[in-house]
């Protein structure tokens, strides 16, 4: 059975509230709140003018393919072909379509816990079973190589790589990326590298993309990327990935017959914001690192919260266990969907219950949002929670 999302749930009451007058604070978005910057959004507008309007190829047009495989080879030190890429409709459909390509039915598949919401259910819908390794907050919410093996089956067909991750901010270091590529390619295992949030990582890290240390774990890997978290295009819905030829054929052929081509105004838009000026990125992350430190350190302050400071995204993971079993505003606190419901209802702050991603003694908050909206609504969460 396919659940709902609990993410898209939350964000929804929250906007009913808004729209009945209540001043609610959403920490759930996860999207940039900054507008999609001019020479992106003048793209789109000429591309409606010159009628670029009509259908295009299912994998997305040449001018893309061609700007997308010099990003990975300028950025990620990938080199591909365009045969290699193929166009979707949002990075989401890009990871359904990689799953679909590669599973048969019983295939297990390999993802973290904390989990972005949707992974175990595009898993299951592509016939697949999900096996999810419980990633320690003290290892900074990352694999470890140990957890791999244990989790390791003669039906083990690939792993979900996450980084930087939603919902944790994780990020993977070189060392980690090797140990794990090793262990792939060693059990022929593919690795779908959810690289979303790449142009968001902090603290003098740089990311690095699994696929570009050897041959042979990039004959493996499925890079996934796109424009919406770097670029503030969610609305676009432009996602792309990068794999071997015959994934990739498979991955068209799949996307022929649900959806056709992305957006086509989309993608001439996109073609800009890849090789268009990136100064706009750099001011965005700027904005995210100040925030993301004040709620760090605020969230750390609140009698019954803690949290790691995240190294990439633009979520916190606040633990909660120390409030779980506590009666607040006379309410029993049994899980983070109660601590999240009791946020909304009293305190007028929309979080994400810890459940969605299956780590249920934590909730996530965005700082998508202005630091005007941080501190008011963490004021608010403080004051409700004394």
């Amino acid at each position: 059975m396919i659940s709902p999302s609990i993410t898209l749930d939350i964000t929804a009451k929250a906007k009913e509230m808004k729209a009945r007058g209540i001043d609610v604070i959403s920490f759930g978005a996860g999207e940039p709140d900054f507008d999609t910057p001019e020479n992106i959004q003048l793209a789109g507008i000429n591309a409606i003018k010159s009628g670029n309007t009509r259908y295009t190829a299912t994998s997305g047009i040449l001018e893309l393919k061609e700007a997308i495989c010099e990003k990975l080879k300028k950025e990620n030190n990938l080199d591909y072909k365009l045969s290699n890429i193929i166009v979707s409709n949002g990075a989401k459909q890009s990871i359904f379509n990689s799953l679909f390509a590669i599973l048969n039915p019983g295939d297990e598949v390999i993802m973290p816990l904390p989990y972005w919401v949707s992974y175990p259910e595009f898993i299951k819908l592509s016939g697949g079973v999900p096996v999810s390794v419980e990633t320690k907050e003290e290892n900074n919410f990352k694999f470890k190589l140990e957890d791999l093996e244990n989790a390791l089956t003669s039906k083990t067909k690939a792993l979900i790589l996450n980084s930087p991750s939603n919902p944790t901010g994780a990020a993977y270091d070189l060392k980690e990326l090797q140990d794990i590529a090793n262990w792939a390619v060693k059990n022929n295992i593919f690795v779908i590298s959810d690289e979303i949030y790449e142009k968001l990582i902090y603290d003098g890290h740089k990311h690095i993309s699994i696929a570009s240390l050897n041959e042979e774990i990039k004959r493996l890997t499925i890079v996934i990327n796109g424009m919406s978290k770097a670029y503030a295009m969610t609305g676009w819905r432009i996602g792309y990935a990068a794999a071997d030829e015959e994934i990739v054929k498979v991955m068209t052929n799949i996307q022929s017959h649900t959806t056709s081509n992305p957006c086509s105004i989309s993608q001439y838009a996109s073609v800009e914001g890849l090789v268009g000026d990136q100064l706009i990125i750099e001011e965005m992350k700027e904005h995210f690192i100040h925030r993301r430190n004040y709620m760090v350190e605020k969230i750390n302050s609140i009698n019954g919260l803690s949290c790691r400071k995240p190294l990439g995204a633009f979520y916190v993971m606040a633990n909660i266990s120390k409030l779980k079993g506590q009666i607040i505003k006379g309410k029993n606190i049994e899980s983070s969907l109660d601590l999240a419901n009791l946020l909304l209802d009293e305190a007028k702050v929309a979080v994400i219950p810890g459940s969605a991603f299956g780590a249920d003694d934590f909730i996530r908050l965005s700082y998508a949002t202005s630091m005007e909206n941080i501190k008011e609504g963490l004021n608010r969460i403080e004051e409700t929670l004394n």
